[in-house]
């Protein structure tokens, strides 16, 4: 069922989503951001003034949410919150932390697995996040963990904040990023790590176009793609 899937694993900001968007359009795959449904119930949540700690607060709204993605006309998956397309508002800072509190409440994961899981039934896919080798899809066809030092993890999403006007400072982000390390690695809910036989790949060292041809090849010599 899932020989065909990919699961891309990995810090936030270490690239995961403009590489494996890249990577479906190159190598014919349909591409599945997960972090973004996380996202998506941090903005529900915090639309409906309820604290992202809140775990039962949280939990009360599931019922309420209904979630779809859909991709336009250049294969760009778009979110859709209770009918609304909230693309570009769940990207704004304050939904990082949001997201990264309500991904640790099993009730949240349970409620967004079937989900997941189901987009891998349907169809070939690169789906990243933060539990995908260990938890989503576990029988992947090929599982990566895609990481980058922290200063420069940082500096990419400050520079993308700021190319989208978005007000801060590279000290803010740096900090947001730490917590929201720690926040992944110590959750009780599958916490990030690299699944067993993911193929680790650091782009520390490299630019765009080198960490896709990296990923690109890695891809190609276990997939055969």
């Amino acid at each position: 069922m899932e020989n065909r899937s990919i699961a891309l694993d990995g810090p936030a900001a270490a690239g995961k989503s403009t590489l494996a968007r890249k990577a479906a359009g190159h190598f014919g795959l349909i591409y599945v951001d997960t972090g973004a449904l996380y996202r998506c119930i941090g903005l529900y949540a915090l639309r409906n003034g309820v604290s992202s700690k809140d775990l039962e607060g949280v939990t009360k709204l599931l019922p309420e949410i209904v979630l779809e993605m859909k991709y336009d006309n250049d294969g760009v998956q778009r979110m859709i919150l209770c009918g609304e397309d909230v693309t570009d508002d769940i990207r704004m800072p304050e939904i990082s932390n949001y997201a990264s509190d309500v991904s640790a409440m099993p009730p949240v994961r349970e409620f967004l697995l079937s989900m997941q899981r189901e987009m891998a039934v349907k169809y070939d896919v690169i789906m990243d996040g933060r539990d995908i080798g260990t938890v989503v899809l576990p029988d992947a066809g090929l599982k990566v963990f895609l990481t980058a030092k922290l200063e420069i993890r940082a500096k990419r999403r400050y520079d993308e904040l700021i190319e989208k006007n978005v007000a801060t400072t590279f000290e803010e982000v740096l900090s947001d990023m730490r917590i929201r390390d720690d926040n992944d690695s110590r959750r009780a809910a599958a916490p990030l790590k690299a699944a067993e036989g993911a193929v680790l790949l650091d782009t520390s060292d490299m630019d765009f176009y080198e960490s896709f041809n990296a990923l690109s090849a890695i891809i190609s010599s276990v997939m055969q793609l």
